[in-house]
């Protein structure tokens, strides 16, 4: 091989048919070929929204009143408003954290899609799934709503989807527990 071939940049190949239409971040972080994302439940909005307020509400109250009582009263209040206003925004920004999460069971991997702000996708492969566990903590068991957590032998892969109502929670685990199965690496 000759200076002038190893200096040549490699060749491109498009392998992205079906996203060529799309911006370059709506490209990226499309399903895979012919999949559409699955959603989560609505009623991990009303999830959100109540940790939002059990949150805000404790921390505005104890925070401002201590803050008031040690530097001052203006300050207690800029305390108060400050955790309530974040409260706030958590509580209308529910509807949107929900509809960033989705997931897709692909022919080898599973793929989970979340993010606002800092957008993320992850591929599990199949063969690397180790354990798939359903939890549910009290609020999601009120609310009828698990989270699905699939992990890997790496310890930085681990990944989860919130807000699955409980029988698609079920179904879901037992569908990536078979298809690791038949991966051969097993569960």
């Amino acid at each position: 091989m000759d200076f002038a071939e190893a200096s040549e940049p490699p060749r491109m190949v498009d392998r992205t048919p079906a996203t060529s239409g799309m911006p370059p971040v709506e490209a990226a972080f499309a399903p895979p070929e012919g999949q559409t994302w699955s959603r989560v439940d609505s009623a991990f909005t009303w999830y959100r929204k109540l940790l939002a307020a059990l949150v805000a509400v404790p921390v505005a109250v104890l925070g401002g009143t201590a803050l008031g009582i040690w530097q001052g009263w203006p300050w207690g209040a800029v305390c108060a408003l400050a955790a309530l206003a974040a409260g706030a925004t958590a509580w209308f920004g529910a509807a949107r954290i929900r509809d960033s999460w989705g997931y897709a069971e692909g022919r080898s991997d599973f793929l989970i899609v979340s993010g606002i702000v800092v957008r993320q996708l992850v591929v599990v492969p199949y063969g690397r799934m180790q354990v798939v566990d359903v939890t549910s903590n009290l609020l999601e068991q009120t609310l009828g709503i698990a989270t699905v957590r699939v992990r890997t032998a790496a310890t930085t892969a681990d990944a989860r989807i919130p807000g699955l109502s409980l029988e698609d929670a079920t179904a879901l685990r037992d569908r990536l527990a078979a298809r690791s199965e038949t991966f051969s690496t097993g569960l």
